[in-house]
């Protein structure tokens, strides 16, 4: 039995001051399943992701969401003002109104509860992607958008981080449309990958991108070497990226 579909974007085109930054785009992203949107700077992949969240009125093409869709949207980067007195409780809360209760169990879902009181100035790269995180999922969506989650963040951060989201697709059961870089990481658990630029140039099994003449004449050979991320450890990290602990039944932290 097919998966629910959440999101099916059809020939989506876009053209801003006579430059063409879409051009039939397709993609669909189905209930459980990881799509992750990759492509060069100025591909069009946060452009698609403003489209997809009605942020954008795109020139033709239909993008279609399940009737009552409730989307989690993580952006890219966030910068808070220093003399903004925010802590992270008061921030995650912003526009979606929740108890004290289902904070800290969010936040613990994402391993950042010790954080809760902390300026959100203060806490660290990796601190601030998992609250990020924590405030996309306080909205229970079916949909989560996570544009570049492991920018800023230090490679054990990115590992990490990875991981949760696949356990937070795991556990949930909710779509994830994720926008990377580079192909290299992206998730080995992830279901489909689109390569775009400007246009999908390929898409498929992560494992079938990195062997496609057109990712490869994209990101050059060196990519094929690179792709894709996998990583097994039997250990943990804080959320500073250090290993603190063994893990223990096979978790990752």
């Amino acid at each position: 039995m097919t998966a629910e579909l959440l999101l099916d974007v059809e020939n989506l085109s876009l053209t801003i001051r006579g430059n063409p930054i879409l051009q039939a785009v397709d993609l669909c992203v189905r209930r459980g399943e990881i799509v992750a949107l990759i492509g060069p700077n100025g591909a069009g992949k946060s452009t698609l992701v403003r489209s997809v969240l009605g942020l954008i009125r795109p020139d033709g093409g239909r993008i279609a969401l399940k009737p009552g869709l409730r989307i989690g949207y993580m952006p890219q980067r966030l910068s808070v003002d220093n003399t903004l007195p925010l802590t992270v409780r008061r921030f995650i809360t912003l526009g979606t109104p929740v108890s004290r209760g289902q904070i800290l169990e969010t936040l613990a879902e994402v391993g950042a509860e010790a954080v809760v009181d902390s300026p959100v100035q203060a806490i660290s790269g990796g601190e601030l992607q998992r609250v990020l995180l924590a405030r996309a999922l306080l909205r229970q969506p079916d949909l989560l958008v996570l544009d570049e989650p492991i920018q800023g963040v230090d490679l054990n951060g990115q590992y990490e981080l990875y991981e949760l989201i696949g356990a937070v697709r795991k556990r949930r059961g909710c779509g994830i449309l994720m926008v990377s870089h580079e192909l290299h990481w992206v998730m080995a658990d992830t279901d489909q990958v689109i390569c775009l630029n400007r246009h999908v140039c390929c898409s498929g099994h992560p494992e079938h991108v990195a062997r496609d003449p057109a990712f490869l004449e994209l990101f050059g050979e060196g990519a094929r070497s690179m792709a894709v991320y996998h990583h097994h450890h039997n250990h943990r990290h804080n959320l500073h990226g250090t290993v603190v602990e063994p893990a223990e039944d096979g978790a990752h932290g």
